[in-house]
């Protein structure tokens, strides 16, 4: 057992008796990293407000020979307070959040998908395109080895009339094998682009059909490689 120092980004957290919280941190040193932050729900608490998502802190922590480890420092590094101030960004932001807590693994270093989850939060919070959280969830597919196939039909190879997509067979079908469903070549060039090198080009396109088929498009795969909803934008839908 030892005081260790990690960067980490909130995930989540919870109520723990009558002062306390569990927060669950994306750390890239660490993995996810669940810890106490004892009497944090004082009124008068030094953490009170640091520890909400999606903010991202420098840390100290204890490290127990439990599952929970125990925040014995935090200082802020970025607020995200863009995100704070915009209920939509900020459900967005909460989607990433979710979707990364249920793939990164605990206690194992993982850097590039905190590079990331940093990267992205401190974009949708500064500047707000359109397919901010689609690029993520594509970048984050990618990382976990569960690219979509674009290039050609992922039944039959033929590389001309591409016209479906099928999340269970991971890529788009063209004309003869068509089922999923339809994409069109607007949104097929768009998802090219995220995962060819040109994420940047793509964030620049402006907001149109073609950039809302991508994002939604995007949610699914995403919701179907981790087997659940994401309870934060069936939130957004209902609004």
């Amino acid at each position: 057992m030892a005081l260790y120092r990690a960067e980490g980004i909130v995930l989540r957290r919870w109520k723990l008796g009558e002062a306390d919280r569990i927060i669950v941190f994306a750390t890239a040193e660490h993995g996810k990293v669940r810890a106490v932050a004892r009497g944090v729900r004082k009124t008068k608490a030094k953490l009170a407000g640091k520890l909400d998502p999606p903010a991202h802190l420098s840390l100290q922590l204890f490290e127990t020979r439990g599952d929970l480890d125990i925040v014995t420092q935090v200082e802020t590094i970025n607020r995200f307070d863009g995100l704070r101030n915009d209920f939509t960004r900020l459900t967005r932001a909460m989607a990433m959040l979710e979707a990364v807590d249920h793939v990164m693994q605990e206690r194992e270093s993982d850097p590039v998908l905190f590079t990331l989850l940093a990267r992205a939060l401190d974009t949708l919070s500064k500047n707000p395109r359109p397919l901010v959280m689609a690029g993520f969830m594509l970048k984050l597919l990618s990382h976990d080895g569960v690219e979509p196939f674009l290039d050609a039909c992922v039944l039959c190879e033929a590389t001309t009339a591409l016209v479906a997509f099928d999340i269970g067979e991971g890529g788009v079908l063209c004309s003869d094998c068509r089922r999923g469903r339809a994409i069109s070549p607007e949104a097929l060039q768009i998802l090219r682009l995220m995962l060819g090198g040109q994420l940047g080009l793509a964030l620049d396109l402006p907001e149109g059909l073609a950039t809302h088929e991508v994002d939604h498009l995007a949610v699914e795969i995403i919701e179907y490689h981790i087997e659940r909803r994401l309870k934060s934008l069936a939130v957004l839908s209902q609004t």
